[in-house]
């Protein structure tokens, strides 16, 4: 048997869940924004995979507001794992960040950082 080596590095989802959990309340990140900052620019769509399979979202400590990622135009997921869009429209308006009718976040006013 091989012996083990163990690794301080965080995996992909880690470091995606690390920078979700500083989205403050009131504002969002776009998926290629949350790429961006763990520094894997081309993988917007993975960070969408890992936050679509989010083991622990909400807004409580300790949780991943995933709520808060959304596309670079603005636009929410229309598969938000946690309730769909209706939901993270709800979760969103509920922190004061509006959706504009054709349910798009004004990212000149919320995006984050």
């Amino acid at each position: 048997m091989e012996p083990s080596v163990e690794t301080d590095t965080p995996t992909f989802a880690e470091r995606v869940y690390t920078v979700v959990r500083r989205v403050p309340r009131g504002r969002v990140i776009t998926y290629g924004g949350v790429a961006r900052m763990i520094g894997a620019p081309r993988s917007a769509r993975y960070v969408g995979f890992v936050l679509h399979a989010n083991p622990n979202p909400g807004t409580e400590p300790g949780c991943t507001p995933c709520h808060r990622v959304v596309f670079a135009d603005g636009r929410l997921a229309p598969g938000f794992a946690f309730g769909g869009p209706d939901e993270q429209r709800r979760l969103l308006e509920a922190e004061g960040v509006p959706s504009t009718p054709d349910g798009r976040v004004d990212l000149f006013r919320h995006l984050w950082p």
